[in-house]
């Protein structure tokens, strides 16, 4: 593992919209206080992370950039307890839902970043993940909007960088034109390759995936599509 790469030069990037919709539910609020200290990533401005600093012994990192509610990074974390999950989420309201749910699983492998996932990845060294997950980002489907979504050349990019060898990248969306554009983007990617084969690859959910609220929502323009990557 190195940490000898040059950091990303990216500029601003607003990529997601509201940080807080409504008032914190008294337990979100107080979980803020009591738990949220204890699970939260140190300040990835401040310095390099160190996944294994974070969780000694770790067998996995993965990371979940916007994990809304916090469902799937939560069951995903049950179901890997030598995994260290990384969740990053600026939307306020998701990062007390998220806290809920690592408390009432007694989760001990999960750190938040309640902000920009993009200031935890330049802060972590090369080779650092197992898995990186985006799971129904923001669409931004107006055309004059697109250069706010979250994957552009330079995350995908990046994403090359912080992924081990074989290491894996899933992007599901329900909006056709974000899976085009999002497909073109990670294709073009030196260091990535699409282990779709079939139709059926990019339509099914892969075993397991986890539905969110979000997803029951069928808020998007067709059912979700599927990505899965290799780092090559």
């Amino acid at each position: 593992m190195s940490d000898a790469s040059p950091p990303p030069t990216w500029g601003p990037l607003r990529s997601f919209g509201r940080i807080k919709s409504r008032t914190l539910k008294p337990r979100q609020a107080a979980l803020f206080d009591t738990l949220l200290p204890t699970v939260a990533l140190p300040d990835p401005l401040a310095g390099p992370l160190d996944p294994q600093a974070l969780m000694p012994g770790a067998k996995e990192v993965w990371l979940e950039i916007g994990f809304g509610g916090g469902e799937h990074l939560a069951a995903q974390a049950a179901r890997h307890p030598d995994a260290l999950m990384i969740g990053c989420e600026p939307f306020l309201n998701g990062v007390g839902s998220a806290l809920r749910h690592v408390e009432e699983g007694r989760l001990k492998n999960v750190r938040l970043h309640a902000g920009d996932a993009r200031d935890v990845m330049k802060a972590l060294p090369d080779g650092a993940l197992d898995r990186v997950m985006i799971l129904f980002p923001d669409p931004w489907p107006k055309a004059r909007h697109t250069k706010r979504r979250l994957v552009q050349d330079e995350t995908a990019a990046e994403i090359v960088r912080l992924l081990k060898p074989a290491g894996r990248v899933r992007f599901v969306t329900d909006w056709k034109d974000y899976a085009d554009w999002a497909l073109e983007r990670f294709e073009r990617t030196p260091g990535l390759e699409w282990l779709a084969e079939a139709a059926d690859d990019w339509r099914t959910a892969p075993d397991d995936h986890v539905v969110t609220r979000y997803e029951e929502k069928k808020l998007g323009d067709t059912p979700p599509i599927f990505l899965e990557f290799r780092k090559v």
